[in-house]
């Protein structure tokens, strides 16, 4: 009989294996155990670019504080002038903070971001396989980059996707808003779906 307990075990060792750990000093200086040595945030932001999987810790206490640094890496992309999270986009996620529904929200967002992925490797996918058959569609592939800047613009990584509008949803008292909140706030969630769809086709 197969040990799937010891089989689990082993699978997440080598991710474990895999992961890069970084340590960040007092002087804000980050250090990559695996290359033995000093690093930027530019670094980081190549490596999760790159799919590379990391650990920042505080060399000090241990604390993991990756959240904090990927955090730190949107902020610097964001103030470089290649802003990609609208204001409005912006505006609404800092509402939410404290509100009975925070705790829902990152699933929303991660499940939005996993869905328009997958859109984008279909498209990817799709002209990939259509230069075999139609040399016209070098255009598309030229135009590819371009296209995809676009839909990172036309779709903010917000709520879509995460909730159909046939999903229920929260009562105004659990919610801890007003109808005309919950209604606009579902309204978005809806129309970014229909428009994430709409890359998918």
């Amino acid at each position: 009989m197969t040990d799937t307990a010891g089989s689990g075990d082993k699978n997440a060792e080598k991710a474990a294996d895999k992961t890069v750990v970084i340590k960040k000093y007092a002087n804000r200086r980050l250090y990559n155990t695996q290359s033995s040595s000093y690093i930027t945030l530019d670094h980081l932001a190549t490596m999760t670019r790159e799919g590379v999987e990391f650990r920042v810790l505080d060399a000090k206490s241990g604390t993991d504080i990756t959240h904090q640094i990927l955090t730190q890496i949107i902020m610097d992309e964001e103030a470089s002038g290649e802003q990609m999270l609208p204001v409005n986009f912006l505006r609404q996620l800092i509402s939410m903070y404290g509100n009975s529904m925070q705790g829902m929200i990152p699933q929303y967002l991660e499940a939005s971001m996993e869905q328009f992925n997958a859109h984008r490797l279909k498209l990817r996918k799709a002209f990939e396989e259509s230069l075999e058959v139609n040399p016209l569609a070098r255009l598309a592939q030229q135009n590819m980059a371009v296209f995809q800047a676009a839909a990172a613009a036309f779709v903010p990584p917000g709520l879509a996707g995460a909730v159909t509008p046939e999903e229920p949803a929260a009562t105004p008292e659990a919610a801890g808003g007003s109808d005309d909140e919950l209604a606009k706030l579902r309204a978005q969630m809806a129309e970014m779906q229909r428009k994430l769809d709409s890359l998918g086709k």
